[in-house]
């Protein structure tokens, strides 16, 4: 039948099929509120009808993992688990394309979405362009600047390379232009993270988590306490370094309990440095287990600050109006530093305290958030695929799969 005849839209002929990468814990937070607002266009019966595909690559090996993750913030258990595990940066990146290249032809997806910038990020993108499927980022334009950051280097090779990038705010969008990105190609949608932080938050303050860690008075209220995170190589890996950003925790610690969820690498540094004495509860710093979501979200959403050199963090704190003080030269999110709770200190002692300091003597912020930050990010990602996807099969007349399976495309060809 003659489609345009009939006025049928092309886009209906089928689904669009979409396949969404995640290669570590955070990833699901970005992903699940775009996979839920797909659900939520089938289900009204959109001009455009999709399949999805969920892969999780296994870059990160992460026990919390769990069927209880996926239970209480109801997110999408993979399809697929390449489980391609750790290693050198260049093997890691080789063994996700390798193990991901079968799951593109065995799937034959219209458009493969990516996001953040984890290797998983840039080696799924490239895989998917090496085989001619389109390919969408979501927090594209994201720059710190830094390219000894493996993570900066991910991000500007993968926004090089994608047909839809889809941005967080203005700067990025800026970002893109001066890197003669098409500004066609550009979609401010706001934050997919922010959108998992709105929808998990009553469940998350309602959480036993402050108690069990005695921050609470006798009255049942929180008491002031600050929370820290580190991860950064060069914050945890350098011996000179851990001790001048224990130092300041310490003298935090003279005035609030310092609450640090510890990841398994920075506990064994701190040991292996000698640092367990300053990283101590004499101290005030209490080092406890990694938390899960919903009491990582109530600790850092009842904290009088928090310390951090996470990426995420910045974002979340801007929403929850919780001074963040990030243990940073740069950022790739500077719009929190202009609309938002973050400053940057970096990780030595002194600017440190400093920052402290000016954190506990100032008044709370005044509420300032950035743009679409407003929990419906997934919702416009899909307005615009849907809109994409129109426009491609119009002009083409036949499904971008169908095209690519028509003349037999091959690895390596």
């Amino acid at each position: 039948m003659n489609t345009e005849s009939s006025g049928r839209d092309p886009a209906q002929d089928r689904p669009c099929r979409l396949l969404h990468v995640v290669g570590a814990r955070p990833n699901y937070m970005k992903v699940a509120p775009i996979m839920a607002a797909v659900d939520a266009e089938v289900a009204r019966g959109g001009p455009v009808a999709f399949e999805q595909l969920l892969v999780h690559t296994g870059q990160h090996y992460d026990r919390a993992l769990s069927e209880l993750f996926f239970e209480e913030l109801g997110l999408p258990r993979p399809d697929v688990n390449l489980g391609v595990g750790s290693g050198s940066h260049a093997r890691q990146t080789a063994r996700i394309m390798e193990a991901f290249e079968p799951v593109l032809e065995s799937y034959q997806p219209d458009l493969v979405i990516v996001v953040g910038d984890v290797n998983s990020t840039l080696a799924c993108a490239l895989d998917a362009r090496k085989l001619g499927i389109p390919v969408a980022h979501v927090e594209a334009g994201l720059r710190s600047g830094d390219m000894s950051m493996p993570e900066e280097i991910n991000r500007r090779a993968t926004d090089a390379i994608v047909d839809l990038l889809f941005t967080t705010d203005r700067i990025a969008d800026a970002c893109l232009r001066r890197e003669g990105i098409d500004p066609a190609a550009i979609h401010r949608v706001g934050n997919v993270m922010i959108d998992s932080l709105l929808h998990h938050r009553e469940k998350a303050l309602s959480r036993p988590t402050l108690g069990l860690h005695e921050l609470l008075d006798g009255a049942g209220q929180p008491i002031p306490y600050a929370v820290v995170t580190l991860h950064r190589p060069g914050n945890v890996d350098v011996a000179e370094t851990l001790h001048a950003i224990g130092s300041a925790l310490a003298k935090l610690g003279e005035s609030m309990p310092v609450i640090f969820p510890v990841h398994p690498r920075a506990r064994a540094r701190i040991s292996e440095f000698g640092l367990d004495g300053l990283f101590s509860r004499e101290n005030g710093i209490r080092l406890i287990e990694p938390a899960g979501y919903l009491d990582f979200m109530n600790l850092v959403a009842h904290a009088r600050l928090v310390l951090t050199d996470s990426g995420g963090i910045q974002e979340e704190t801007t929403i929850l109006g919780v001074p963040c003080l990030t243990l940073r030269d740069n950022t790739e999110r500077p719009i929190t530093l202009e609309q938002g709770t973050n400053r940057l200190v970096g990780n030595r002692t002194e600017a440190i305290v400093a920052g402290i300091e000016a954190v506990l003597s100032d008044r709370a912020p005044d509420p300032c958030f950035p743009e679409l930050w407003d929990g419906h990010a997934g919702e416009r990602i899909v307005r615009a695929i849907v809109a994409w996807w129109s426009q491609a099969t119009r002009a083409e007349g036949v499904p971008q799969a169908e095209r690519r399976a028509s003349v037999g495309v091959e690895s390596g060809a």
